[in-house]
C-alpha cells in the first residue's frame, strides 16, 4: 500500500515538472519591458538625472532595495563610459552598469546581474520631445530568456514585475524633472 501511494505520489510530480518544462519551452527565447511617462520638461533637464548615475538615488526604485547596499562609481562620471556597480545584502542583488549610447533623444546601458542570478541585459532611456517643454521618456530593458527564466515565467509575469518598478521610477523621475 505504501509503495502505492508513493508511487502515485512521485508520478504525480513528474507529470507536473513535465507540464512546467512543456509550458516553459513555450515561452519566447527573449524578453522586453517597457513604460513610458510624459514629463513636462525638456530632455536636456531630465538626461542628467539618467545619465549620471549618481543621481539614481534621487528617483531609481531600485536604490531603496537595500539601504546598505555598496555602491562602486566609475569611469566617466556622466554619460557614455559611466559605470555603476553595487552589491547589497537583500533583494538588490549584486550587479553593474555602464552607459553604452548617450545621445540627445536615447541613453543605453548595459546592464549584469551577478546575483541572486546571471543575467546580462539592456536597459534603454528615449526621450522623446512632445512641444511645448514637455518630454515623452520610456524606459525599457531586454534581454534573453534562458530556461530558467522561461520556467520562472511559467508562475510570474515578467513584465508586471520589472513593469511596476519602471512604472515607479518613471513617477520619481517626472517628480524629480518638474521641481522648479
Amino acid at each position: 500500500m505504501l509503495k502505492k501511494v508513493l508511487l502515485t505520489i512521485v508520478l504525480l510530480l513528474a507529470t507536473a515538472v513535465a507540464i512546467v518544462l512543456g509550458l516553459a519551452t513555450g515561452k519566447p527565447d527573449t524578453f522586453r519591458v517597457e513604460r513610458s511617462v510624459t514629463i513636462q520638461a525638456p530632455p536636456e533637464k531630465i538626461a542628467p538625472l539618467i545619465e549620471n548615475f549618481q543621481n539614481w538615488s534621487t528617483w531609481s526604485p531600485y536604490e531603496k532595495l537595500d539601504p546598505s547596499m555598496k555602491r562602486v562609481f566609475s569611469g566617466a562620471p556622466s554619460g557614455k563610459g559611466a559605470v555603476y556597480a553595487w552589491d547589497g545584502t537583500g533583494n538588490a542583488g549584486a550587479g553593474r552598469m555602464e552607459i553604452v549610447e548617450s545621445m540627445p533623444q536615447r541613453i543605453g546601458i548595459r546592464l549584469d546581474f551577478s546575483k541572486p542570478f546571471t543575467a546580462h541585459n539592456m536597459a534603454a532611456f528615449t526621450l522623446q520631445p512632445q512641444g511645448a517643454g514637455a518630454t515623452q521618456v520610456t524606459w525599457s530593458m531586454e534581454g534573453p530568456a534562458p530556461l530558467v527564466s522561461k520556467i520562472m515565467q511559467v508562475f510570474f509575469s515578467m513584465d508586471t514585475m520589472i513593469g511596476t518598478d519602471f512604472e515607479a521610477g518613471l513617477a520619481n523621475l517626472k517628480a524629480a524633472a518638474e521641481k522648479v
